[in-house]
């Protein structure tokens, strides 16, 4: 049985607006098990994206606990949890934030770069993640040369460079069409099954979300459903489609 790799406990998280106290998030308690795909659904406002960012270190708790690979995040140092979130943690969001003047395998490349790693080690890495997420014959091109499903996979393949243990994943299809979506949901199963990839996924899309093994549903603020291990998923494009 996978261990547990994120584990969140009473996580509490407000925000000041116009002299109010906006409590978001209201005393979360969750685990995710090491090589988990789950999806956090709910209405706007529930605080899907908050706890997601939460998870990620982009935001800090104003209260409870966030434990991933067994080290508590919300008492370490600036500097040490910006290390984690660079070498554990991989990001895809709803626009994928390439950059526009370098190609696809630059910009897969540059978390590496960035952390001062050889060139030659992050292109071959690049080029065969690129391979893997079916964009390799884009390697050379700019992200503006690509379609929005293309500059997507490029993104994955970018969060997906380091090796992290955790892909966490806020709408990643909902800037595109349906049937650019649905690839791309099928890429994150293939990527959870190929290299076990624990993956978090906040999104809209209710075939998408039914399609996980997994479904924690919030509203306002706090886990309203946990619905974990029906027989019922299957990868979104091997759903039967009823034309409608």
């Amino acid at each position: 049985m996978n261990e547990p790799l994120v584990v969140i406990e009473g996580l509490e998280k407000s925000f000041e607006h116009m002299g109010q106290t906006l409590n978001v998030l209201r005393g979360i308690d969750l685990t995710i098990n090491a090589g988990e795909i789950l999806s956090i659904v709910g209405p706007s406002g529930a605080g899907k994206s908050t706890l997601l960012h939460c998870i990620g270190t982009l935001d800090l708790p104003t209260a409870g606990k966030i434990r991933l690979a067994g080290e508590e995040l919300t008492t370490m140092s600036r500097t040490r949890l910006a290390a984690v979130r660079n070498q554990q943690i991989g990001f895809v969001f709803q626009f994928h934030h390439l950059l526009p003047e370098f190609d696809a395998l630059e910009n897969v490349m540059m978390p590496g770069l960035i952390q001062g790693r050889s060139r030659r080690e992050m292109a071959i890495r690049a080029k065969k993640l690129l391979d893997e997420v079916q964009v390799g014959h884009r390697a050379n091109h700019r992200p503006g040369e690509m379609s929005g499903g293309e500059q997507q996979r490029v993104a994955v393949a970018r969060a997906l460079v380091l090796e992290p243990k955790l892909l966490l994943a806020d709408e990643p299809t909902g800037n595109l069409d349906t049937t650019t979506g649905d690839s791309v949901h099928d890429l994150f199963f293939e990527l959870n099954k190929e290299h076990n990839t624990t993956i978090v996924v906040v999104t809209h899309n209710p075939g998408f979300a039914e399609s996980m093994p997994r479904v924690v549903r919030l509203r306002d603020g706090r886990v309203e459903l946990d619905d974990v291990g029906k027989a019922r998923r299957t990868p979104p494009a091997e759903q039967p489609r009823d034309g409608g």
